[in-house]
């Protein structure tokens, strides 16, 4: 176990702890507006930064789609694999948040407290990164033994050699940008994702097509951008922490070498159920996407570019959860059932609010959507373009309920409730959602547009489960304090 904060470096950290007594009262004297714009103040860095990350990994399928369609194939199947391991990961690591967010409300002993919970993070993150590296070397083995084309496989493998050595970095970036975001400087996560998306564009530019004498390498070059990218954000993140003042106060990477296992298990307890979370929502619509498979390659691109737009969407209630998490967290930290009601509401608002927004996009203009990935004025996509329309509608019709259970589990999550929310999700994605899909699909003329409807029902049901357990926190003794 580690001392007091203050026996660490007193001059340093008596400044910090006056700092978080200030937030900690300031808490205490929340209003409605005041949650909005803190909500706003969060999420929207953290919303941007989401999206951002959504071109980072495009950029790589856009470079290397010049190369041809099987190394187009080889990295889609590449980032299937390592992409559902490292997500799995990140909610692990997700634990910090509550955990940190919560001892920044409560006060006392804050410093420790959150020094404890990052530390053993970057911890977790070394394990986590050491997982997602087995999953990624043994991916090539498994495309082979499900029967995908050996020379794509072999690219695949090649692929995923070098990316695998990004997985701790990247998962440890994550824990600093959960960190700079607790300490209300979520603009600075969008700031490196941006650099991100500089680096590995140039590097994409570079070392795929042998731009600036260097070699050509063509797949391989694409991973080593990649990874290249994923050590520059760490940097950047360790950069800018030591470089603000604020932030090198808390003496973050400060005997960093010492374990915890106390609070190590702790994040284990409350992060394993985020990443099964994350896996359960992440494995429906990938069944889906074979579910659809199943049906014809047309009804399956039709599915893939529908759900590009969809993700996209998603992108802001899912910045907008990562915020409740540590707005609840804090309020609950602090005592104050008031302060965690209204934070409830404000998200919630915001939430439905940019839902409705996306869902009139969708119903009014989907072709206009649609034309970022379909040549609509080419006579040979008509068919295509009339599927993707017709799955564009029912995904309006889910922005609701994907955007509502977004931030409740954000929301439960800040209150470190996430066992019985992994139970909700196995029972709305893939009892109802996934059984909708696959009976709709196959035992009914519906096509692609029956798996989307199980897609929006196990979506649907998810959103009333998670709604109905946030409505109940106090009686089920969520909430901690009494103000």
């Amino acid at each position: 176990m580690e001392p007091h904060a203050a026996s660490l470096d007193p001059l340093v950290d008596a400044p910090a702890a006056a700092d978080m007594a200030h937030a900690g009262a300031h808490l205490h004297a929340v209003s409605l507006k005041g949650e909005f714009v803190a909500m706003l103040r969060l999420g929207v860095p953290l919303a941007a930064a989401n999206l951002l990350q959504m071109a980072v990994y495009a950029i790589d399928v856009i470079f290397v789609a010049q190369l041809g369609t099987k190394q187009l194939a080889a990295i889609t199947l590449a980032t299937s694999v390592y992409g559902i391991s490292i997500f799995c990961s990140l909610g692990l690591i997700g634990a910090v948040a509550p955990m940190a967010a919560t001892a920044l409300g409560r006060g006392r002993h804050a410093l420790r407290e959150m020094r404890r919970s990052f530390r053993m993070g970057l911890w977790m993150s070394a394990f986590a990164g050491i997982f997602v590296m087995i999953v990624a070397l043994g991916g090539e083995p498994l495309m082979h033994a499900t029967g995908q084309d050996p020379e794509v496989a072999n690219m695949a493998g090649d692929y995923l050699q070098i990316l695998s050595i990004a997985a701790i970095p990247v998962v440890a970036s994550n824990v600093l940008r959960i960190f700079v975001s607790t300490l209300d400087k979520a603009v600075i996560a969008t700031w490196v994702t941006v650099l991100a998306l500089v680096v590995n564009s140039f590097g994409n530019w570079v070392l795929i097509f042998g731009n600036l004498g260097a070699p050509a390498l063509g797949l391989r070059g694409a991973a080593l951008a990649s990874l290249i990218t994923g050590l520059a954000v760490l940097a950047a993140y360790i950069a800018i922490i030591q470089a603000d003042r604020h932030m090198r106060r808390h003496y973050l990477f400060g005997r960093l070498w010492k374990p915890d296992w106390p609070r190590l298990a702790e994040i284990w307890r409350i992060g394993l159920p985020i990443a099964a979370l994350t896996l359960a929502e992440g494995g429906l619509f990938g069944a889906a996407a074979f579910l659809t498979g199943a049906l014809g390659a047309l009804q399956l691109a039709a599915h893939t570019v529908a759900l590009q737009l969809a993700a996209l969407a998603f992108q802001v209630p899912f910045g907008f959860g990562q915020a409740a998490t540590i707005r609840v967290g804090l309020h609950n930290g602090a005592g104050s059932h008031r302060g965690v009601h209204l934070a409830g509401i404000a998200i919630v608002t915001l939430t439905l609010g940019l839902a409705i927004v996306f869902a009139l996009a969708m119903v009014l203009i989907p072709h206009t959507l649609l034309s970022i990935y379909i040549d609509i004025d080419d006579t040979s996509s008509a068919e295509l373009l009339s599927i993707a329309t017709a799955l564009m509608l029912i995904a309006a019709g889910f922005q609701l309920f994907d955007g509502a259970q977004a931030v409740l589990a954000g929301l439960l999550r800040g209150l470190a409730d996430t066992r019985i929310p992994f139970v909700f999700a196995v029972i709305g994605y893939w009892v109802c959602g996934f059984v909708t899909a696959w009976y709709l699909a196959f035992h009914t003329d519906l096509g692609a547009k029956g798996v989307w409807i199980g897609l929006a029902t196990g979506l649907f049901v998810t959103s009333l489960l998670m709604g109905w357990r946030w409505h109940r926190r106090e009686r089920l003794g969520l909430v901690t304090g009494t103000i």
